[in-house]
């Protein structure tokens, strides 16, 4: 999956696959999870917000099923 770099303290970089609607996020440490389910709308919000870190925590990080690739 293409991943996008994103300025945050904690997260290099996120993509995101509409047609599985699977979130992609690569932490600062190395770490690559993947979040499932999760729409559309709420990735747009995450890249918009201004602290992504904290957006993720709050409404992604324990909302939706994850593993860690």
């Amino acid at each position: 999956m293409d991943r996008n770099n994103v300025a945050s303290s904690n997260i290099a970089s996120i993509g995101y696959d509409e047609h599985t609607q699977t979130l992609e996020v690569e932490f600062t440490n190395g770490s690559i999870y993947q979040y499932f389910n999760v729409p559309l709308a709420l990735y747009e919000q995450l890249m918009n917000e201004g602290s992504k870190g904290r957006f993720l925590n709050t409404y992604i990080k324990n909302a939706f099923p994850y593993s860690r690739v």
